[in-house]
């Protein structure tokens, strides 16, 4: 589309802002058209020739900026910085107390302060461009005029972690570079505890222990071998040296000569020997045992009997009765080889319960053998459920005691049988074993076959597989 220009120019000086707008509307039918010259321009505008022709040329030149009036001064805006004012102001800040850092230095206490990553180019830049010069050193930051000691070495403490080089704070701070190493090394070791003032004072006391000192009492203890600490010391008669002295002099001269009378000689370690019922395989040595639970249930203190295998530590069957009877015991031993099978030796103490002829013919008829130890002559390690029923008290005695029903001990008993096999013991660093392995035979009982026994209670016995075997009146 061709524009025509417009000769109405007085009009359109109404809607001029600004006189580079005028300027420009002077020479457009120029610049556009070229329908006309300067000096028909010039009469339509009201204006000189030489200022049209003025203005041609140098638009033609300059273009826009050519219109400009020769006050105005025109400056190319230069590209926004990245940097942050936050980092320019820390740059000022520190090369006014400190003209001496590292340029890779900077750049960490500028990431430390700001949290701004930047290069030590960068830094640089920044550095050289800053226009704060060094005020030099203030004496509010030398360290050797600090009135509180504490405050001074935290001063480095804090410099060190704000991302300082150790040399520049020993320069700003006016303090020796191993004297920074040593807070430092103490602050990292015992955090504000080692900045705090130690005395100076000997660690040890003075010793008073010296060799003359030692042959003096060693007499006095070969003379008087039954005496004491305070007779021998009345005898050495020395007021410098006190009763707790000569009593690590004595101890002393007892380690040192074996010709001290009445020192008993010291043997060498004893070796530990093997238990006597320390199982090889699994089924070997089955442990039964009773314990008076701390419970009264019904105005009656109930009984727990178990039988453990000794080779897994596993508990293979167990009850609860009012009473430790031999059919208790029985019916334990019953539950446990209707699962279990056979095993080669039985391990129990001497009670009424295990050394009853009743008891003694089943393990004959089974072919076991039958061990019984005697716990007034210390034999009572001998069988590991008197030390298994610790683990039980520590576990489920208090379970035991919130019981009111004996329904409701028979199931926390159940309960501490599947807690203790299922949890970590010796046995679970031995190989596992199933049900009737190692064992020599067992035969499965035909139904009906289960023996039963009237008495006052009842009676509950449960294996370690969950089986259940109930006896009531």
């Amino acid at each position: 589309m061709i524009v025509e220009p417009t000769a109405e120019f007085a009009q359109l000086q109404l809607g001029f802002v600004d006189q580079t707008q005028w300027r420009y509307e002077v020479i457009r039918p120029l610049v556009l058209f070229a329908d006309r010259t300067a000096q028909q321009r010039a009469q339509e505008t009201e204006t000189h020739p030489d200022t049209v022709r003025t203005l041609h040329r140098r638009f033609r030149q300059r273009g826009v900026l050519g219109l400009l009036p020769a006050d105005v001064k025109v400056v190319p805006r230069r590209r926004a910085s990245p940097i942050p004012e936050a980092v320019r102001q820390e740059v000022d800040r520190l090369k006014a107390f400190y003209d001496g850092f590292h340029y890779r230095e900077l750049a960490l206490i500028l990431l430390v302060k700001t949290g701004y990553p930047i290069d030590d180019k960068t830094v640089k830049k920044l550095w050289q461009q800053s226009p704060v010069s060094c005020q030099g050193h203030l004496g509010l930051w030398n360290y050797h005029r600090q009135p509180d000691r504490y405050q001074a070495r935290l001063q480095v403490i804090q410099l060190y972690y704000q991302g300082w080089e150790k040399v520049s704070i020993s320069r700003f701070l006016h303090v020796s570079r191993p004297t920074v190493d040593v807070w430092i090394r103490r602050f990292e070791a015992e955090h504000f505890t080692g900045l705090v003032d130690r005395s100076r004072a000997p660690k040890a006391p003075v010793r008073k222990i010296w060799l003359p000192l030692m042959v003096q009492v060693y007499h006095l203890q070969k003379a008087h071998p039954d005496a004491g600490r305070f007779r021998i010391w009345s005898l050495l008669a020395r007021s410098d040296v006190s009763e707790r002295t000569v009593g690590r002099i004595m101890a002393l001269n007892k380690l040192v000569y074996p010709d001290i009378p009445h020192v008993p000689k010291k043997e060498g370690a004893r070796v530990p020997g093997l238990h006597p019922y320390k199982a090889s395989h699994p089924h070997e040595y089955w442990f039964i045992d009773g314990r008076q639970l701390d419970v009264r249930v019904d105005g009656v203190k109930w009984w727990s009997l178990i039988i453990l295998e000794g080779y897994s530590r596993t508990i293979l069957a167990g009850g609860i009765a009012p009473t430790e009877a031999t059919w208790v015991a029985l019916m334990v031993l019953y539950t446990a080889c209707l699962c279990y099978g056979v095993p080669h030796t039985l391990v129990s103490d001497s009670g009424g319960a295990y050394t009853s002829n009743d008891f003694k013919a089943v393990c004959a008829r089974l072919q076991i053998r039958h061990e019984t130890i005697v716990s007034t002559k210390g034999e009572s390690y001998q069988n590991l459920m008197e030390t298994h029923f610790n683990i039980q008290r520590r576990l489920y005695d208090y379970q035991f005691s919130l019981t009111t029903t004996p329904v409701e001990l028979e199931q926390r008993h159940q309960a501490f049988i599947r807690t203790y096999n299922t949890t970590a013991h010796q046995g679970l660093l031995k190989e596992r074993f199933t049900p009737l392995s190692h064992s020599r035979y067992w035969e499965p009982p035909k139904e009906g076959s289960i023996p039963r026994r009237s008495s006052a209670g009842g009676l509950t016995i449960t294996s370690s597989r969950g089986e259940r075997i109930s006896m009531a009146a």
